[in-house]
């Protein structure tokens, strides 16, 4: 009752927010290079001004870092995140689940995530949060999570029900969504093209076992892959693109990794890797809970509450969409990404991104080593 009565009172003060529309995946750590589970998302969505933040935990509330949009100023909705406990939640957005059932007080998904973050310490809690949550939810949305144990699931879920889809049952250790719901109304929804497009880009690195979040952040969400006409345009040499049905758009505000941990080790060694802004103009950056986790340019501290870091790469997006008038925004300068000079963003970045990486787990390796030693002295 006590959760019921938290979350209505939450979901009065908090302002809509309108939902993502995102391309994502859950990977089981027997598919990934170092045994640790991962979960990505590249966000798309109409708030083009992100930021990182850290909410520090109170009143029996679990600290947490996630996802937010730049006018959310009361932090209200968390868009991906994770918790000290090792938990992390994530959604894309479904068009078909609810039909036409009249709930007018639509786009929480964000909310809900904020309020799981904060209370949630495993899958199987949160599934226990939908059950309990009063109806109707005002969401249409796949909500992925992950947790400490190694345990992941998408949860399709609507005002009044839910389905689960678990990982420890998907054939080959991994599982995808992308705008509409496999349970859903069939052929209703969005992005089946891009969801095709994953799955033909993971499937090498499914077969050799090795993905790692780079493959989300410097492949997958640079790759202007389009599977319906068969067609690579990464490094065609093409000037000019429509933005159509590829991964990154031009909608596009982030492509977030969460890597999880082996079982036994401390929950705080999770991490985000992030690629904060359009994500073919974007650095790389590792994040985690506590003191000193998020780098102070992924945060809000300009005026208007951006990031200095998603400022910087909005700068440079707008010269891969330089056209504002008519249609132009839907045509995407390709040579300013990739070019036979070699000069474009995506290929400038993709050494200092190798070199992100490299520090990241460094230091990953380093409080790794400091947890053990505590952990050994008790």
């Amino acid at each position: 009752m006590k959760t019921r009565v938290l979350f209505v009172i939450m979901a009065t003060l908090c302002a809509v927010v309108m939902a993502d529309a995102c391309t994502s995946a859950i990977v089981s750590g027997k598919l990934t290079a170092n045994g640790r589970p991962l979960m990505w998302k590249n966000r798309d969505t109409n708030d083009l001004n992100n930021r990182v933040e850290r909410i520090m935990g109170h009143d029996g509330l679990m600290e947490f870092v996630a996802l937010f949009d730049a006018r959310d100023l009361q932090d209200t909705a968390a868009w991906m995140g994770f918790n000290e406990a090792g938990f992390a939640i994530m959604n894309t957005a479904s068009y078909n689940l609810n039909g036409n059932d009249g709930v007018k007080n639509m786009d929480r998904e964000g909310e809900l995530m904020r309020y799981a973050l904060e209370r949630c310490k495993t899958v199987d809690e949160f599934e226990e949060l939908l059950k309990t949550l009063p109806k109707p939810l005002g969401v249409e949305a796949n909500f992925g999570v992950i947790d400490a144990a190694g345990n992941g699931a998408y949860f399709e879920t609507g005002n009044y029900k839910y389905v689960k889809f678990d990982l420890k049952d998907a054939d080959n250790g991994i599982l995808t969504r992308t705008n509409y719901s496999y349970s859903g109304e069939k052929d209703k929804g969005m992005g089946y093209v891009r969801e095709k497009n994953e799955i033909t880009l993971l499937a090498p690195h499914i077969a050799a076992q090795d993905i790692t979040p780079a493959v989300f952040t410097e492949e997958l969400s640079r790759t202007f892959y389009n599977s319906l006409l068969g067609k690579d345009f990464t490094r065609g040499g093409d000037n000019w693109v429509v933005d159509q049905d590829f991964i990154p758009r031009r909608i596009s505000t982030a492509s977030v990794v969460i890597e999880g941990i082996l079982p036994g080790e401390n929950p705080l060694l999770t991490t985000m890797w992030i690629a904060l802004g359009y994500p073919p103009c974007a650095e790389v950056y590792a994040v985690w809970v506590g003191e000193d986790g998020v780098a102070p340019e992924l945060t809000g501290t300009t005026d208007d509450n951006h990031s200095v870091q998603c400022d910087k790469v909005n700068k440079r997006k707008a010269e891969v969409f330089p056209i504002e008038r008519g249609n132009g925004k839907q045509y995407l300068k390709l040579s300013k990404l990739y070019n036979n000079e070699g000069t474009g963003y995506c290929q400038t970045l993709a050494l200092k991104n190798r070199q992100a990486y490299k520090r990241g787990y460094e230091e990953i390796a380093r409080r790794r080593a400091i947890y053990n030693k505590t952990k050994k002295k008790r």
